[in-house]
């Protein structure tokens, strides 16, 4: 005897569907996504302060007041291919890598003591 009132209907099993091959845009898109925000908000932005820290270096000359990465302030006296004389005080000339300069003062930004 089955009580069976059409609430619940019968289960049958039914054959599995062929499995779909997944797209490979979709599964490559967050990979993409990931790359251009890492590109825009990382790569370029230190690309562009390479760019201009080079184009600082190669035009840098006698006279120039300049900051190290170091905090050395003073006046170039003289340049060289890889080194430059860094006046720090009244005759005291200091030799620095040119890669170590990050700044270029303003003329007259050094006063002498």
């Amino acid at each position: 005897m089955s009580f069976d009132l059409g609430l619940i209907s019968s289960a049958y099993a039914q054959a599995p569907a062929a499995p779909q091959e997944p797209n490979l845009l979709l599964q490559l898109a967050p990979m993409l996504v990931i790359f251009a925000i890492f590109y825009f908000l990382l790569i370029r932005p230190q690309m562009k302060r390479a760019k201009e820290l080079k184009q600082l270096v190669e035009s840098l000359a006698k006279g120039d007041e300049v900051v190290t990465n170091g905090g050395l302030a003073g006046r170039v006296v003289n340049v060289g291919d890889d080194f430059l004389g860094l006046e720090v005080a009244d005759g005291v000339v200091v030799k620095v890598q040119k890669q170590a300069v990050t700044l270029v003062l303003p003329k007259g930004s050094l006063k002498k003591t």
